[in-house]
């Protein structure tokens, strides 16, 4: 799908035999001007941004947040300059605030986000072209999200507040009919993939991928 919408693929097999590699987009946050490795939340994944770090230097200068914080990159959501951080049992406040030391040196505000009932902030809020935030308001905390306007997943679809953008397109799994046509009915143009496999670990349209705008 990433290539058919104009996408340079880089494939890495580097952390193949780490069970969760797959779900690479929690290994670091990309911004335009540098490349922040996590200190992941998980202990059995704190292998993997160093297994990245090589690609990624290619492409900006890297920087790291280090224990006792604990950060992944599911959990941080960009809109423009401001960075929506999810606190949850892979974040923490710590964390937090290490990514928003180096962050703010470059003029992005880093908003927290409290999270419940699930794994990334990620999970339970996405980002549409124009702004508008797509939530679960179940799984998070929506008095942090009063700055922006929001649209609601349906009920029957509970994990589909997950979206990968791709130009002004929207892709999202292809097991969220009901928020597909909500979506197509706000007026953008949307694109979904089977990544059923993945569901099975919560893992969503942007888990497999760290995308260098």
């Amino acid at each position: 799908m990433l290539r058919r919408y104009g996408a340079d693929v880089r494939t890495l097999d580097v952390n193949a035999a780490l069970p969760d590699s797959v779900f690479i987009e929690d290994t670091a946050i990309v911004l335009d001007e540098i490349a922040v490795l996590c200190s992941m939340g998980a202990a059995s994944r704190r292998a993997e941004p160093e297994g990245i770090e090589a690609e990624l230097s290619k492409y900006r200068k890297v920087e790291r947040i280090e224990l006792p914080a604990t950060i992944d990159g599911g959990d941080v959501l960009r809109i423009g300059r401001k960075l929506l951080v999810g606190l949850s049992s892979r974040t923490n406040a710590l964390g937090l605030e290490g990514l928003a030391m180096i962050a703010r040196r470059f003029g992005y505000e880093v908003l927290p986000v409290p999270v419940r009932q699930c794994l990334h902030l990620k999970s339970a809020c996405a980002a549409l072209p124009d702004g508008r935030l797509v939530v679960n308001q179940d799984w998070v905390d929506l008095a942090a999200l009063t700055r922006f306007e929001r649209v609601h997943v349906p009920q029957a679809e509970p994990d589909a507040a997950n979206l990968l953008l791709l130009g002004g397109r929207v892709c999202l799994s292809d097991a969220h009919p009901q928020t597909t046509d909500m979506i197509l009915q706000l007026g953008f143009e949307v694109e979904t993939v089977d990544v059923s496999e993945f569901a099975k670990a919560e893992g969503c349209v942007t888990c497999m991928s760290l995308l260098l705008a």
